[in-house]
């Protein structure tokens, strides 16, 4: 009996979705930064295992707060994903439920797919007898296809999960080949890690106006893989702050994606990063199509 099918990983922001699914298919599919709203776009990771197929979609943060068009185009991503689902994972913090995981839940509630509830961080709960009443608070909220406490950080309780969750998708052949991990492609993945490192190396009110397009990406006569990229700022003031004094920030952000990258990759890797003024390109539809975002909001 093969079972396989399509699984939306969906909650709050910040809750650990995109480790979760790295976790599990033991390679980083999604990055990862402490801050929320890091995830922007459904990302699928794919696990196979003898007894099945699962493709996982993570996705961005629930949020229902913000207007501007980018928050709307990653509230579209994860409503997509629901769409698409057979199962849903909703993650939320072991100890730490908010109004914003009731919102999340009553999202997934909407597409009437079974949902288990993945209680993440169980490993910063203290004392550890605190972990039974929560799980029975969970219990009360809905009545769940399952609830399984994890820290995906660390692996503990995933096999259990992977477990559940093959128990519930459709009977049927594997969707992808044995050796695809993910369906994005090299393009988006150097974007993405570049971002990553700009989020990680920046202040707090930068990276959110931040959005990295890889312009030109070919191989050169040494068989080097060579990525142009355009990161995009919404404001002139954060301009300098990207590039740094002397161009020192830049170049260090552009020495860690590329070190990372070609390991990721396993390939040589020659990447050029050029700061640039887009105003308010999070809340133009334009720009967020040239950036790869769906542009129906």
């Amino acid at each position: 009996m093969h079972r396989s099918g399509y699984v939306a990983i969906v909650g709050r922001p910040n809750v650990g979705k995109s480790t979760l699914m790295n976790t599990l298919i033991g390679e980083k599919i999604s990055i990862v930064t402490s801050r929320p709203h890091t995830t922007r776009h459904a990302i699928v990771g794919v696990l196979t295992e003898p007894r099945g197929q699962i493709v996982f979609i993570d996705t961005p943060g629930l949020d229902a707060g913000s207007g501007r068009l980018l928050n709307k185009a990653m509230n579209k991503a994860a409503v997509g994903a629901l769409a698409a689902a057979d199962l849903v994972l909703l993650v939320v913090e072991a100890g730490v439920w908010k109004p914003a995981d009731d919102s999340a839940l009553a999202t997934a509630l909407q597409t009437e797919r079974p949902c288990i509830l993945v209680l993440n961080k169980v490993d910063t709960v203290h004392p550890k007898e605190r972990l039974l009443p929560l799980l029975a608070e969970c219990a009360a909220r809905h009545a769940f296809a399952a609830i399984v406490p994890v820290t995906a950080r660390s692996r503990a309780g995933l096999e259990p999960l992977v477990a559940e969750v093959l128990d519930r998708l459709p009977e049927q052949e594997a969707m992808f080949g044995s050796g695809t991990v993910t369906t994005r492609d090299t393009r988006f993945r150097i974007a993405e890690v570049l971002r990553e490192k700009l989020m990680q190396a920046l202040r707090q009110e930068v990276p959110y106006g931040i959005g990295v397009e890889i312009c030109e990406l070919e191989h050169d006569a040494d068989g080097r893989l060579c990525a142009a990229a355009t990161i995009w700022v919404d404001r002139e003031s954060h301009k300098a702050i990207v590039v740094g004094r002397g161009g020192r920030l830049i170049k260090q952000v552009g020495q860690a994606a590329r070190l990372e990258l070609q390991t990721a990759l396993d390939c040589r890797l020659h990447l050029e990063s050029h700061v640039k003024v887009r105003k308010n390109w999070s809340d133009d539809a334009e720009a967020l199509r040239d950036l790869g975002y769906d542009g129906q909001w």
